[in-house]
Order: C-alpha cells, then sequence, then structure tokens
C-alpha cells in the first residue's frame, strides 16, 4: 500500500474551509490543524509507513489529524470515524476537505497506529509539536515533573481466576501433543476450558482451599513438565506466567499444601489479560491498577515536553531520565534561545527541573547535577520513631568519615563492602548509648542508635540545605503547581484520559504520548503558533 495524498485545491463552493473560516476560534485547534496540518505532519512526514508500489492509503495528514481530534476528545475509532464523517470542523481541520469527501473505515486507525508502533520514529506526532513550538521560541531550559494514575482496561483478577487463567492461556498456545501431554498431568479434573468460575460452594472455606491447592498443584505439574524443554517463544512467555502466578500468590503449608499467602508480592501480576499491569499507590491510602503516565512540562508555555508509561507500581523518580533526556541534550548543545518568559526576566534562566518529593533521589539529584541542572526537587524531611531525634540533628562528617550524636559523641563511619548496597554505611554508636541521658529522647533500641548513610548523602544533605532557601521555595510553590493543571488537561476524559483504552504498557505510552501531542497543538493554538517564510515558526 503506498501513501495517499491529501487534496491540496479546496472547492469553493463545496469545502468545509468557507463555512468554518469565520465560525471557529483563530486560537482554536481546528483553526491551528487547518492552517498549519500540511507543515506539522504533512503526508511527507509518513511516507516511511508506506511501500512505493500498490494502491493507495487514505492520506496520511487525515488519519493523523483524525489520530489526534479523537485522542483529545476521548473517542473510540469508530466515534471518530463518525465525527469525521458529519463534523465539518473534522474535515476543516484535515485541510478544508469537502462536505462529501469520503469517509473511511475505522481500521484504517488501527492500521496507522500499528504502523507508527513497528516504526523507528513511533513519537513523531508529538515530536513534531514539541519541534515547532522550540523554534517558535516557545520551549526554554526549565522543566516540572510529575505523573498520573491511568486505570487499566482490564479487570484485576483474584488468585484462583489467576491461576485458571494462566493455565488456559498455556494450553491455548502449546502445540496439540504438548497440550495433550500437559492434560494427562492434571489431576484436579478441571480441563480449564470454560472462563466461568468453578462450581463450589464458595461459602465453605475447606472447599475454597481445597480448589486453591488443586490448582496450585495443576500449575505445578505443568511447569514439571516443560522445565528444561526449548521452547518456543509464545509458550516460554505462557510458562513464565503461570510461574509468576503460582510464585507471587502462594506458599506451603507445613502439611504440603498450597494455600494463598497473606502478603501482596511487589510486582503482584493482577491480570492475565494485561500481564504488564500493577497495582499502585497515589497515595499511601489511595491504590490503583493499571500504570503511570508521566510528563515533562514547560512551566512557561505550559506545554508537554516528553511523556512516557510505566507500570503502576514504580516510583516516578525511575522515569525522570527519560523525560529529561531532551533537556540534559538541550543543555549541552548549543545555548538556548531566548523565550518570551526570559526575556521579560532580563535573560534567560538557568536549566532547573522542579518536581515533588517523590524526584528527590540521590541518583536523580546527582545526574541532574552532573549535567549542569539547577535541581529545585522537594527532599523528604527526616524522620524517626515515637519522636526520636531525626537524622538530621546529627552532625555528619564525610570528609572525616564521622557521625556526632546530640550528645556530642562521635562514632566512625564503617562502610558496606557492597558499593550498591542500600546503606552505603552505618555509624553504631552502641555501648555509648547505654550511659547517655539523652537516650530516652534517640532510641529504644537495646544496641543503641545507628545512623545509615547512602551513597548519596552529600546530594542530599545539601539538597535540604538548598530547599531551605525562602527564595527558592516561592519559586518552587509558584512553578511546580502548573503541572498538575497540563495533567488535569490530560486526563479531563473519563476514557482515553484517565481510564486507558489499550493494553500493554506500550501501547498504553503510545496512546498517553498521542494525547499529549493533541493537548500540545490546543495550547499552540492560544499561543498563536503560525508560519512566516522569512522566519518559519512564530508564535503570537
Amino acid at each position: 500500500m503506498t501513501a495517499g495524498t491529501t487534496p491540496k485545491q479546496a472547492d469553493l463552493w463545496s469545502g468545509t474551509a468557507a463555512v468554518c473560516e469565520g465560525r471557529v476560534g483563530q486560537q482554536s485547534i481546528w483553526a491551528v490543524l487547518y492552517h498549519q496540518g500540511d507543515r506539522l505532519f504533512g503526508d511527507a512526514l509518513f511516507a516511511d509507513l508506506f511501500a512505493k508500489v500498490g494502491r493507495r492509503s487514505v492520506p496520511p495528514r487525515i488519519v493523523a489529524t483524525v489520530m489526534v481530534l479523537q485522542r483529545l476528545q476521548g473517542l473510540s475509532d469508530r466515534e471518530a470515524v463518525e465525527a469525521f464523517s458529519f463534523d465539518a470542523r473534522w474535515k476543516y481541520a484535515c485541510g478544508g476537505l469537502a462536505f462529501d469527501y469520503p469517509s473511511f473505515s475505522h481500521t484504517v486507525l488501527v492500521d496507522m497506529r500499528a504502523r507508527l508502533a513497528a516504526s523507528a520514529r513511533p513519537e513523531r506526532i508529538f515530536a513534531v509539536t514539541v519541534a515547532a513550538a522550540r523554534r517558535a521560541g516557545l520551549v526554554g531550559v526549565r522543566r516540572v515533573l510529575d505523573s498520573t494514575p491511568l486505570y487499566d482496561a482490564v479487570a484485576t483478577m483474584d488468585t484462583v481466576t489467576l491461576l485458571g487463567a494462566a493455565i488456559r492461556g498455556l494450553l491455548k498456545v502449546a502445540e496439540e501433543a504438548v497440550a495433550a501431554e500437559l492434560r494427562g498431568v492434571l489431576a484436579s479434573g478441571d480441563d480449564y476450558a470454560s472462563l466461568a468460575k468453578p462450581q463450589i460452594d464458595w461459602d465453605d472455606q475447606a472447599a475454597r482451599a481445597a480448589l486453591v491447592d488443586a490448582r496450585a498443584r495443576d500449575a505445578h505439574a505443568v511447569l514439571g513438565v516443560l522445565q528444561g524443554r526449548p521452547l518456543a517463544a509464545g509458550v516460554a512467555e505462557a510458562v513464565g506466567l503461570v510461574a509468576a502466578v503460582v510464585g507471587q500468590d502462594l506458599e506451603q503449608a507445613s502439611d504440603g499444601s498450597f494455600r494463598i499467602a497473606r502478603r501482596v508480592a511487589a510486582d503482584r501480576v493482577i491480570s492475565t489479560v494485561d500481564p504488564e499491569a500493577r497495582h499502585g499507590h497515589k497515595t499511601s491510602t489511595r491504590g490503583f491498577d493499571g500504570y503511570k503516565g508521566h510528563a515533562s512540562v514547560d512551566p512557561d508555555s505550559e506545554l508537554v515536553t516528553a511523556t512516557t508509561a510505566t507500570a503502576g507500581n514504580l516510583g516516578d523518580a525511575a522515569a525522570a531520565p527519560g523525560l529529561l533526556a531532551e533537556l540534559v541534550d538541550q543543555v549541552q548543545g548549543t545555548p538556548p534561545a531566548p523565550t518570551a518568559a526570559s526575556a521579560a526576566a532580563g535573560g534567560p534562566p538557568a536549566p532547573t527541573v522542579y518536581g515533588d518529593s517523590a524526584y528527590g533521589t540521590g541518583p536523580l539529584l546527582a545526574s541532574l547535577l552532573t549535567a549542569g541542572i539547577d535541581p529545585r526537587v522537594k527532599i523528604q524531611a527526616a524522620v524517626a520513631p515515637r519522636g526520636h531525634f531525626t537524622k538530621d540533628q546529627f552532625h555528619i562528617d564525610l570528609a572525616a568519615g564521622t557521625v556526632t550524636c546530640p550528645a556530642q559523641r562521635t562514632a566512625p563511619i564503617l562502610y558496606n563492602a557492597n558499593p550498591r548496597h542500600r546503606h552505603h554505611g552505618q555509624a553504631s554508636f552502641g555501648p555509648a548509648c547505654a550511659t547517655c541521658p539523652l537516650r530516652g529522647q534517640c532510641t529504644s533500641a537495646q544496641a543503641g542508635r545507628t545512623v545509615t548513610i547512602t551513597a548519596y548523602e552529600h546530594e542530599l544533605a545539601a539538597a535540604r540545605a538548598r530547599q531551605a532557601d525562602p527564595v527558592r521555595a516561592a519559586d518552587y510553590r509558584a512553578t511546580r503547581p502548573k503541572v498538575e493543571r497540563k495533567l488535569a488537561h490530560l486526563v479531563r476524559r473519563r476514557h482515553g484520559g484517565r481510564r486507558v483504552r489499550v493494553r500493554g504498557l506500550g501501547k498504553v505510552a503510545a496512546d498517553f504520548n498521542l494525547l499529549a501531542a493533541a493537548v500540545n497543538l490546543a495550547r499552540l493554538g492560544v499561543l498563536g503558533l503560525h508560519w512566516t517564510p522569512s522566519d518559519g515558526w512564530a508564535a503570537a
């Protein structure tokens, strides 16, 4: 299939431009896509996705425009195609097409997403919005980071359902002879052909326990049959899922029976339909199932400069290096062009990153300082149980390798042989605590107080000292909340916003990235993005 070509000459009498031009706002996304769509993502941008010979596809610029509007409005594929068919604004945004321009099947959107995902530049629609904004002087060197929960599109499974679904999936992908061998070792009497829950008395605790034990033994039996064998990729993946489900939820009692463990595994698979979704926590009391969407935002223009998605149980700081890669490249490359905000402030600002306490980790602080970026991220205050002296009330002298307690007693820092260990070093006061008059305020441990030293103790201590500066604190309070508003724009739709529409981390990340592109285009309309032959991209 070859790439189609978007019509360049609008019909004066039947074109949508004549009707919409004076009726949609000039700062709306409709006007931006109509006037600048060919320059942003014309047909040539997608030429590598199509063959050189074959029948013509629906013009890629039209499909890309429909995808952007679809994400902005939270529509399904069928709803988006219907809107393109009957809403004049959609055809206007696609280049002022005629009212009777033919529609297309919703599967065209499915095909385009698949082509983009398999390409070398899957995020090209988002990338062109950032590139245009940067050339227009709208992207500076300050970034604000944050994340938002993305609820998965599947039902969270209990242990019994997980075991049954995992075994059923393995039997489905195995070759006929292997599947027959696996069925021969199933001792529970269940053939795992039905999706329905087993017909037992669910109020009978003994019956429930027997069911769990029977399914666990079936799972161990099929794993035992396949152990050590060379397996095809699909079978190996199914075997790994069975092993993960058995290992995360079950434990063996003293009598040899299997039972549900009274714990939740840190990386628990919650569904065999979407094995990459995880339990997550936005706060200590607020949980969710699914993924996290991460965004890096320019606080001056309020444009999203980078996105990614992770499993729901991954910490925010783990995604930060990927989000900030473009900023690091920008800082280490040519000097940043002055933006409107920096010109008003009297000069270009220093490269700065803002983030809440989830980003206040030693490795991230060290990497930002190495790159020449000012880390204005919140660092958690030191805490101690029962109101005891906190760590910051001890004087830690890294140069001398000592720690001095509030009672002015000093202990040496003994460093761990493993530099990657969480406790890089420890200072134990031991017997000195026995006769200390401040012991009751310091520790209740019989062995005395121990202070742990991390590998990034210097960076964390320096960051706590910096955030005490009232000027920096005021700048943080004025800047960081801007990312909250931008995330609210991204997830304001119930479906396709906070609730993902696809399964699998790769598809969720691509969908979130396309959503950011749509929100960026809407913001660029407000900022007056336009093209001039002499200067290229510019803002009002």
